[in-house]
């Protein structure tokens, strides 16, 4: 990287980081450090929950996604405005009425010890997990960039955050988050900018939309009902929705940034600014990976994004890879005359000349796609551990080769943003969790709040610690923007149906659900097992719906079927 790069990009993140710490310099309770001092505008309460949201993962891996698969993902978050309403009327009340520090308090008054117990534990397990996926992204990109060994990169990642989510606690969290989040959607923009006046000369804005239609790439809706298929308006609609509900409604990470709100209606115009701004710059994040694609159709991509993969090619394997390269080169060229026939085309309305490009650059297209399986199995011979799924690299691989010195250092400070923002809610949320509906209401009880403040510390630097754990395992998923969706639907549907019974099915008691749960949640990971090992498809959103199902069904049958509990007289 330039010098220029590395001071826009360290100079940016080092001055959030300072401007955190300044801010939260005088906490020093517990409610402070947990819940922040309560005095949080909504527009600052919405960048923050989209900010939690919003991890560095989004900025790596959606645009790969959009490469590769077009727009479809963002039927993903077709349920996300439905949540939010649902949420802003008929669980932010209860949560400001019951004057909580996390959600799970509240299942303690409608049930009982063991089912509090029993989610916050849910989600400590699933959040623990994603909060290592969220350091493990940004680090394998600085990793390949600089040079560094993976885990030196992850520990440099985590430090960072660790030191300024335990100096401020939860406000210092949301200060910095309004900032990176105004960063991120600012980088993101300027990357579509510099993506189309990167174009030739004789390509338009519109010209490059009118390509990317026509091969399929712009397609967002699938009315198909398939639960095999991972993103169609269905999945999006129900297993979405409910995915939606759980995490912005039940998780600590989510819950702890609107209660920190000045008041209900504040909080609740937060959750709706989510709802309404998270799906355009959804689309914005996907329209980048298009254009991407549309750039690589006329700039020669590599067999290969990642490039750490491809250095270690040596002797035959290295010489079979220039050859690769020397066939990629070759179709490139006749994939380019192509797309410019069918510009022409489509400019003169020529319809069987489109379906006649249509079908030679899919053709051509799927040639490509057997010389990058040839590279990868090279890449396997010289180096059986690769990794060589690169969709994640796309992105990033663009941004190091093309863009304007400067213009590196600030997308590469998005990308540490988003993964600053997002693992310190996590920690923050975790070590929240830990503290109270763990630590001091189970095992240490009636300690003076200077203890449970030092708690809370300790606890965020423990999580901290785990997550840098995590991190180093991160490398098993293919996908990381659907590894962390994957991790969540396996938690999300049955936390969502234990709250959905507290809410609405009154006649249930505690015993009931705390089995249901369990039942339930031991069901969605047998369907995830079966589904990995292909005796069911099932895509991963829907187990979001079943989890919550199925954890209200048996907690309504397991009503009925336990029998009373005993009363013992003193």
């Amino acid at each position: 990287m330039h010098t220029l790069d590395w001071i826009v990009m360290l100079g940016t993140l080092l001055s959030i980081v300072a401007y955190g710490v300044y801010r939260t310099r005088n906490i020093n309770s517990v409610q402070s450090y947990l819940l922040g001092d309560r005095d949080l505008p909504w527009w600052t309460i919405g960048l923050s929950i989209m900010a939690t949201q919003a991890s560095a993962i989004t900025f790596l891996s959606t645009p790969g996604q959009a490469y590769q698969d077009g727009m479809r993902f963002a039927q993903f978050y077709f349920g996300l405005p439905v949540a939010m309403v649902f949420l802003a009327v008929f669980v932010l009340p209860l949560y400001y009425r019951l004057n909580v520090y996390t959600a799970y308090e509240y299942l303690e008054g409608r049930f009982d010890l063991r089912t509090r117990t029993l989610t916050a534990i849910l989600f400590l397990v699933q959040r623990g997990l994603a909060a290592g996926i969220t350091i493990y992204a940004p680090a394998i990109i600085l990793s390949t960039i600089l040079g560094w060994s993976l885990s030196i990169t992850i520990l440099f990642i985590g430090i960072i955050v660790i030191f300024y989510t335990v100096s401020g606690g939860t406000k210092a969290v949301s200060v910095t988050q309004k900032q990176q989040m105004i960063i991120i959607l600012s980088g993101m923009f300027l990357a579509a900018i510099i993506l189309i006046l990167q174009l030739p000369p004789d390509i338009s804005f519109g010209d490059a939309v009118g390509i990317a239609g026509k091969l399929g790439k712009l397609k967002v809706v699938d009315f198909e009902f398939d639960l095999d298929n991972r993103y169609n308006f269905w999945s999006g609609m129900l297993g979405g929705t409910f995915l939606f509900l759980s995490y912005f409604g039940t998780d600590q990470s989510q819950v702890q940034r609107y209660l920190s709100g000045k008041s209900l209606t504040e909080s609740r115009l937060g959750l709706l600014f989510n709802g309404i701004l998270k799906v355009p710059m959804q689309f914005l994040v996907l329209f980048v990976g298009i254009l991407v694609f549309i750039f690589f159709l006329f700039n020669q991509a590599p067999i290969h994004f990642n490039e750490s993969n491809v250095a270690k090619l040596q002797g035959q394997n290295y010489e079979q890879y220039t050859e690769l390269e020397t066939q990629h080169t070759k179709l490139f060229e006749d994939r380019k005359d192509e797309v410019f026939r069918l510009l022409d085309a489509i400019n003169t309305d020529d319809e069987q000349a489109i379906s006649q490009s249509q079908g030679r650059i899919a053709e051509m297209m799927q040639e490509n796609k057997a010389i990058r399986l040839k590279a990868d199995e090279l890449i396997l011979q010289a180096n059986p551990d690769a990794k060589v799924e690169d969709t994640d690299y796309v992105f990033i691989t663009f941004v190091t080769r093309y863009l304007p010195i400067g213009m590196v250092g600030l997308l590469l400070a998005v990308i540490f943003s988003a993964a600053m923002s997002s693992t310190s809610s996590e920690l923050n949320a975790l070590a929240t969790t830990t503290v109270i509906d763990l630590y001091r209401r189970s095992m240490v009880k009636n300690r003076d709040d200077k203890h449970y403040l030092s708690a809370s510390k300790w606890f965020t630097i423990l999580w901290g610690a785990m997550a840098l754990f995590f991190a180093a395992t991160a490398s098993l998923f293919d996908n990381l923007i659907q590894a962390v969706n994957i991790i969540g639907s396996l938690f999300y549907g049955v936390i969502l149906g234990i709250f959905l019974v507290a809410f609405f099915l009154k006649k249930v008691g505690g015993r009931a659900v705390f089995y249901g749960a369990i039942i339930a949640e031991f069901i969605v990971a047998t369907v995830f097992i079966l589904d990995n090992l292909e005796v069911i498809h099932i895509a991963y959103l829907w187990l979001n719906l079943i989890g919550c199902v199925l954890c209200m069904i048996f907690a309504l049958i397991l009503q009925f079927m336990l029998p009373p509990k005993v009363q013992v007289s003193a």
